[in-house]
């Protein structure tokens, strides 16, 4: 029997929503604005997973561009019913102020990987939404309601809609309230499971930061306000217990073995301090985002689940009895020859797919195009993938030949078109071709070299840029052969790229820092950038202060 890790997929894989289908285990994640839409994993012994290909891969499937950041695909659910997958998702337009303009999509695929079916639009109800197949051959959507009036809560309940199979339509003259939550407010993510003589309803409350938590509520029907709430603590919270490793864990889905064991997957986060910080105020930063959790789940006398271990969970987990071992990388390093004529699956864009007109892959090289700023949320150039570890080192070399300073092209650490950091090629009036590291916090830009932005010198081809990610700051390098790289005198602080530092001026912040590759070429000319042999390695979660990291976590934040 193995002894499970959290959290299971590590960096920005938010809202899991899990299912099994015979001996194989499946999440779907949230993806917000970045391209393509919601990420896919699978496992047969729930400790290690594979990614798959996303499903929404074409515009026909999701458009977001102009998505605000932190919009597009909001908690997705993935359910298995009548031989076929279906996949419920939500397009979120609006993010600030006290509309949430959205559309709920479904799809379905007899393949996990495909082809998916053209979108069936369904509601704009509200958000998280999921489709729950009754025992008795009926559908319905069960779903966060949101209400804009300024006299109301904005998350009034949970919504339950009868899905027509025939028409594959919505009736909503059937739509009614099942939930209310409880006095924590902000309900949301709700799944639907029946068992025995029950229905129960998994709903999140708290909103999802550090008073994050999940409820249990059950019914022997679907009547309106029918659902009581599980006595006692909340299911799952992290709340009461800052000092765990695991944070902020609710919102997520249940599954069962094979054998009839219960575990329960949960979004969770790993926030750090600054070493002059106090541990509980702020809380910490989450730079890797929401990640994904696993609990193992008991059942009381009464027929209530419960988390093992507490409603805290834990940190190390048993896997199931009747796991299958499943190959998987060791970590999430990633090396990119770009020899192929498409994106390595760990590569993403913002809100619009891969094509020619961001630039082409193949051959060895990246060529990108430059278009608008780093700021911009209609045209960029850019293709990034998360972070996943707290340390790592992450490279790559770098053909651009600017004649202005409205031109640059390097390597970026990004969170969001307010919040990010580019170490780049560029061109200034006085040195010609230089190397510049610039930083948007909070929307404002700061250059920090300046007039001391480092001379390229004549005849050189190529630019190599590292960046060395150390937890709570990061800094970037250049070399002019690829082998001897100097440090540039800047120390970035990585607090910048995390949810909770967003959230502090912003109301979208669901995402995780990525690492990229980016064009700008904002005086339109589009000027074109070569990239060759990015690598992206990790270094494990923890310094031991001999020059080498472990992976392996403690149950405290502060060990």
């Amino acid at each position: 029997m193995s002894t499970i890790q959290n959290p299971i997929l590590p960096g920005f894989n938010a809202d899991p929503s899990i299912i099994r289908v015979g001996d194989t285990y499946y999440i779907a994640n949230s993806t917000f604005e970045w391209f393509p839409g919601v990420r896919l994993h699978e496992s047969k012994d729930l400790e290690h997973w594979n990614l798959l290909p996303s499903p929404l891969s074409t515009t026909t499937l999701l458009d977001m561009k102009g998505n605000p950041s932190s919009g597009g695909i909001w908690a997705p659910d993935l359910s298995y019913a009548d031989g076929k997958f279906w996949l419920v998702y939500t397009d979120v337009k609006v993010t600030e102020g006290a509309f949430k303009d959205m559309t709920n999509y479904l799809t379905t695929a007899t393949d996990i990987k495909g082809p998916w079916t053209d979108p069936i639009k369904l509601n704009g109800v509200g958000f998280d939404a999921s489709l729950f197949h009754d025992k008795n051959g009926r559908k319905y959507l069960v779903q966060q309601t949101w209400d804009h009036r300024e006299y109301h809560h904005p998350f009034d309940s949970i919504t339950l809609t009868e899905f027509d199979v025939e028409t594959m339509k919505l009736k909503p003259e059937t739509a009614h309230t099942i939930y209310t939550g409880t006095h924590v407010k902000l309900v949301e993510g709700p799944h639907l499971y029946q068992i025995n003589d029950y229905y129960y309803l998994f709903a999140a409350q708290g909103g999802t930061v550090f008073t994050h938590q999940e409820v249990v509520a059950r019914s022997k029907s679907l009547d309106a306000y029918s659902f009581e709430t599980e006595p006692g603590d909340p299911f799952l919270t992290n709340l009461d217990i800052p000092d765990n490793y695991v944070q902020k864990q609710g919102h997520g889905g249940l599954v069962s073995t094979p054998g009839g064991e219960w575990y329960y997957a949960s979004l969770m986060a790993r926030p750090w301090n600054h070493v002059n910080e106090s541990s509980t105020d702020p809380r910490g930063w989450s730079t890797l985002g929401r990640e994904t959790s696993i609990q193992k789940v008991e059942w009381d006398e009464a027929g209530w689940p419960r988390i093992v271990g507490g409603h805290g969970g834990t940190t190390f987990v048993e896997g199931p009895k009747d796991a299958i071992a499943t190959e998987a990388p060791a970590d999430h390093s990633q090396h990119d020859d770009f020899t192929s004529p498409t994106l390595d699956i760990n590569w993403n864009t913002l809100r619009v797919p891969f094509t020619e007109k961001i630039g082409t892959t193949g051959d060895g090289k990246l060529t990108l195009v430059g278009q608008g700023s780093l700021a911009n949320t209609h045209d960029l150039s850019l293709i990034a993938r998360r972070w996943q570890a707290f340390y790592f080192d992450a490279q790559v070399k770098v053909k651009f030949d600017p004649f202005s300073y409205q031109q640059m092209a390097g390597l970026t650490n990004y969170y969001n078109d307010r919040h990010w950091s580019f170490a780049f090629i560029t061109w200034n009036e006085i040195k010609g071709h230089v190397i510049e590291v610039g930083e948007n916090n909070r929307g404002n830009y700061t250059s920090y070299l300046k007039d001391d932005a480092i001379k390229i010198p004549e005849g050189t081809e190529y630019v190599w840029f590292r960046t060395k990610v150390r937890k709570e700051s990061y800094t970037y390098e250049y070399s002019f052969d690829g082998t001897n790289f100097t440090e540039i005198p800047v120390t970035l602080d990585a607090a910048i790229l995390s949810d909770d530092y967003v959230l502090q001026s912003y109301g979208g912040f669901f995402t995780g820092a990525f690492v990229g590759l980016a064009v700008v070429d904002y005086a339109g000319y589009d000027a074109k950038a070569e990239f060759y042999d990015f690598d992206y390695k990790e270094l494990g979660d923890k310094a031991l202060g001999d020059g080498t990291y472990s992976w392996r976590a403690s149950e405290s934040r502060f060990d």
